[in-house]
């Protein structure tokens, strides 16, 4: 099941400084080679978005009519990120054991354009 068509994936500042923190996290406890893993897949992830934003689910914290806001749960975190008419915003990568707020918060996250 893939989107209709494909659409341009944005980048939030927010995700980008939580990207750097899990990397670092990563590099620190499990090693180079672990952190540099996992961060390729997470960019194979943000990638695939593009035309397979409708594979994952609806954020549960982040409810709304047109199910506009979504998740992709890899390991232990969350990539949530925002459907629109033309466009995915990628707006966080959050540990799954962050507080519901954090979560929240996400929806007052802007990209860039």
């Amino acid at each position: 099941m893939e989107g209709t068509e494909a659409l341009q994936v944005d980048i939030s500042e927010q995700f980008n400084l939580d990207l750097k923190e899990v990397y670092q996290y990563g590099l620190e406890t499990f090693g180079f080679a672990q952190a540099e893993r996992y961060e390729n897949e997470i960019w194979q992830l943000i990638e695939g978005l593009s035309t397979n934003y409708l594979l994952f689910l609806e954020c549960h914290h982040l409810i709304t009519k047109s199910k506009m806001y979504q998740w992709v749960i890899l390991d232990a975190h969350l990539i949530v990120y925002r459907v629109s008419k033309n466009r995915i915003q990628v707006l966080r990568l959050i540990h799954a054991k962050r507080s519901i707020t954090k979560i929240r918060k996400s929806r007052n996250i802007r990209t860039n354009i």
